[in-house]
């Protein structure tokens, strides 16, 4: 198969949805090889192919079949005219409020050049039914990508560690200049391939975990013992003289236990 960078008739990016194409082949190529097919999954769904650089790479496979998924009216018309035969695997509409129940069963992988400006709400969304998702492959600024995979006692480590690395193992895989795209975004970017492991549920209630990370995290020079002070009384404990960024996931599981026990005899 001969695969190209998109034609003349390309669609213009839009500001509003945050569009930057990829135009690296190469790049491309790395992206869809980063699938490994963890989990057992036979659906890909590819989120906001754009003009199809990546969507050229996923067709041949034959391991999987190819769905995506575009909001951009435009880049759905060309999509269909420029692959016809994957017309009846295009979804017209937003991830954010995609119910994979309604176009097919089972387990499905995510792979994309996630818009930078709602990469956070994808991976929040993508939590919500990640059962289903056994692994995720994407692109991204490389400032979140690097929070993301990021350990504990790093600076770099935050919510959305915490949040996904309760339920996946994280890579870092390639790092891509802004030159790959176009237009070219003003910041670096990073690919990440997210695994889903073996907690199939946390020990402790999971709204309160969210409630307990995000709150900790929003003063996160604080110790816990003053930053968690919103979320209620807390016995003593040895990590509340700790920042956020020190705690492991477990950690934060073992904070909330004590929180939830607390809620519960009052």
């Amino acid at each position: 198969m001969n695969y190209k960078k998109p034609d003349d008739s390309k669609v213009r990016a839009k500001k509003h949805l945050g569009q930057h194409f990829l135009k690296d082949l190469n790049i491309a190529q790395r992206i869809v090889d980063g699938l490994s097919g963890h989990g057992g999954y036979d659906r890909v769904l590819e989120i906001g192919p754009g003009m199809g650089v990546l969507t050229q790479f996923l067709l041949p496979k034959t391991n999987f079949t190819t769905h995506v998924i575009e909001i951009d009216t435009e880049s759905v018309a060309y999509l269909e005219k420029h692959y016809p035969d994957l017309s009846p695997r295009i979804i017209a509409g937003d991830f954010l409020k995609f119910n994979p129940g309604d176009y097919f069963a089972g387990k499905f992988a995510i792979i994309g050049n996630f818009p930078y400006n709602i990469s956070s709400q994808i991976f929040f969304r993508a939590l919500e039914i990640r059962d289903r998702i056994p692994e995720i492959v994407c692109m991204l600024q490389k400032e979140v990508a690097q929070r993301i995979a990021s350990p504990p006692g790093n600076k770099d480590y935050g919510i959305l560690s915490v949040l996904l690395q309760a339920f996946y193992d994280i890579d870092y895989l390639v790092s891509v200049p802004p030159g790959a795209f176009d237009p070219p975004p003003k910041v670096q970017s990073g690919v990440i391939r997210l695994r889903r492991n073996a907690v199939a549920a946390l020990e402790c209630d999971e709204k309160l975990f969210f409630r307990v990370v995000k709150t900790a995290f929003n003063q996160r020079r604080k110790t816990l013992r003053n930053a968690l002070k919103p979320v209620g009384e807390i016995p003593d404990h040895p990590l509340l003289n700790k920042r956020a960024e020190q705690l492991s996931v477990q950690d934060f599981v073992t904070l909330t236990l004590l929180a939830q026990n607390i809620q519960a005899t009052n």
